[in-house]
Order: C-alpha cells, then structure tokens, then sequence
C-alpha cells in the first residue's frame, strides 16, 4: 500500500510518502480501507519526537479514521466488506484492575491507534474490530474523521468529567482546534456559555459561529483579564486546557470557587506549574481525563445525526501531501480539522 510515514524525527519534511507493508490482520482484528483520516496534535508529538512511537520507527501516524471494512480476522463475525465504519481510538487490555472497574482510558497497556500502532495515513489500517462503529450514511468520510478523538475527548471532558449545566460559564482554549471548535459546540448544547482564545483575528468570527459569546486573542489580551471583565471579577466555572505550560497555569487564576480545570493535553509543553494557593482557598478541582468511551463515541455520533453537533473541517489534503497537511497544523493557520484522504 500507499502511506505516508516518517523514518525520523523532525518536522513535516521528515514526512515520506510511498509504498509500506500491507497491514495484516490477527484473529480479531479488521482491515480498513482508509477514505480519510484527520490530523491532530498528537500526530506533531510523535513526529518530532516528543513522544517517541513505542513500537519504533518507521511509523505511520493517524488517530482518527473513517473508511470501509476491507477484511477481517478468523474470530471476527458480524462484518460485510465495504461497510462504512469509523474507527474508536483507544485500545485497552480488558484484564487489569482498570479495565474491570470500567476505567479502560487508564489501562494499564491503554494506547491509541497511530501513536502505539501504526494509524490512519494510508490506505490501509488494521484495528480491533470491537473498535469499529458504524458510519451513518448522514455523516460524510470526512465529517466522521473530526469526531473520534477530538470530539469525544471534548464530550467526556465537558460531560462527564465537568458535568456542565445550563447557566455555568466555559473558558475554552484555542477555538481554532479540533478540540477547541468541538468543545465550544459540547458547552453550548449543554446550556453553558462560553469564552474562547484565538492567536489571530481571523478566527473571532469563526469561533462566534461555534456559538462563543466572548472570543480573546490571546496575543493582544489577558485572557485571565478578559475572563474576569466577562464574568463580572467571578471568573468560570470551567476551563478545558490542552496546552500546557503558562496556559495552564493560567487558567486557575481564570476559576471560579468550586471551579474546574480539565486538562485534556499538553501540545505547548508537558509542564505547568500551578499556584496551590488558589486551588485550596477556592476549593478548585483539577481533573486530567483521556479520551472517553466507544459508548460516548456513538453518543456523539447520534448528536451529529440529528444536526446537534458539527464536526468542523477546515480542508483536506492528499495523502501524498501529507508534508503540506502536517505544516499547516504546524504553522496553527487551521479552523478546525485538517484531513488527509487517499
């Protein structure tokens, strides 16, 4: 097959594209045929190195796919080739004392598909296939490639780790992401209302859209300020944070009493200092979550089937321009995700 992969590590030159092994599939595993997969910033972290793939190099990123059902292992039943299917991410053993209290994000062997195994840029992938959903006809390939990590990272953050309710207010960082342009769709139709950040004005209208009542580019303005200006000096009761370092620490200077920062990523830096102070004299909550459930995928899933949720796709790239693609997430120009397509 076709595929684009790097032998080392750097930045979007380190990309190749040309032929690579045809994934094979175990007993229990599927193979699907690749019609798009989305890019996220997981991907920048294991292509330049941040976080090394621990199977080793070469390596095929891709956490997000959507396609058709091409084969199947011996144990598999229940599949039909060309069946339009979109792929859950994580992979969990199902043994450890995580797994069995239904906590399969913090397995002790968790991982994700193109991080810990080759993923989604290329024409083919294999995965487990417990972790295949069905793709309604309603939501495109593309469409469906915005939802797997993105969106429900977003959904188990805001819902089930957050527990947003109608009147609370939302601080959520970099409108422009993936997790960004999901979350701020997530908090609105939970009843919240929500401030965003953006690192240019060219994405204030965009991040309007989305439903942000108050956007701040955070290049020109204090967030904490404009936070602060919003709330009437009461600050949020919700931050959902995902990069790291001062951002992170920032944001409990923007809470709330009894407020809660949900750190869902760290694409700056791994660290952030925090000011205790703050977060035992307001009885703050610091949560960090991890993707969420194959259940919570096809909730969202039904959302966007009934025209309650977007996923939002900036543009799409050819798989054989995945150097160009993997740039302009670098370069932070996008509004939302960015897909390769075979």
């Amino acid at each position: 097959m076709r595929a684009a992969f790097f032998k080392e590590h750097g930045g979007a030159d380190k990309i190749n594209y040309g032929d690579y092994p045809d994934p094979v599939p175990g007993a229990d595993e599927a193979l699907v045929r690749v019609r798009a997969c989305a890019l996220n910033q997981v991907d920048m972290l294991l292509l330049d190195g941040r976080f090394p793939p621990p199977e080793g190099l070469p390596h095929v990123n891709g956490c997000e796919v959507t396609g058709t059902v091409e084969g199947w292992g011996a144990s598999v039943s229940g599949l039909t080739k060309g069946q339009r299917v979109v792929v859950f991410p994580g992979f969990s053993c199902g043994r450890c004392e995580y797994c069995l209290r239904g906590e399969r994000t913090v397995c002790l062997r968790y991982g994700y598909l193109g991080a810990h195994k080759d993923g989604g840029y290329a024409e083919l992938v294999k995965v487990p296939a417990a972790n295949l959903l069905i793709l309604h006809d309603a939501i495109s390939f593309e469409a469906g490639a915005a939802i797997p990590l993105a969106m429900l990272t977003s959904w188990h953050a805001l819902v089930a780790q957050a527990d947003v309710r109608p009147g609370q207010t939302v601080l959520v960082h970099a409108a422009g992401s993936g997790i960004g342009s999901a979350a701020i769709q997530i908090a609105r139709l939970a009843g919240a209302r929500v401030i965003t950040t953006v690192g240019s004005d060219d994405k204030v209208e965009f991040a309007k859209s989305l439903g942000a009542e108050r956007v701040v580019n955070y290049r020109e303005a204090d967030f904490v300020d404009e936070v602060r200006k919003w709330t009437g000096k009461r600050g949020v009761d919700v931050v959902i944070e995902h990069i790291g370092g001062e951002t992170f620490e920032k944001s409990v200077y923007a809470l709330t009493r009894l407020g809660k920062l949900i750190s869902i990523g760290s694409h700056d830096t791994h660290w952030g200092r925090l000011d205790l102070r703050h977060v035992y004299q307001k009885d703050l909550h610091v949560i960090g979550t991890n993707l969420g459930s194959i259940l919570e995928l096809q909730q969202v899933l039904d959302h966007v089937v009934a025209g309650a949720l977007t996923p939002v796709v900036d543009r799409t790239f050819p798989l054989s321009n995945a150097r160009a693609a993997v740039q302009y997430v670098l370069d932070r120009k996008n509004k939302g995700k960015v897909l390769l397509v075979p």
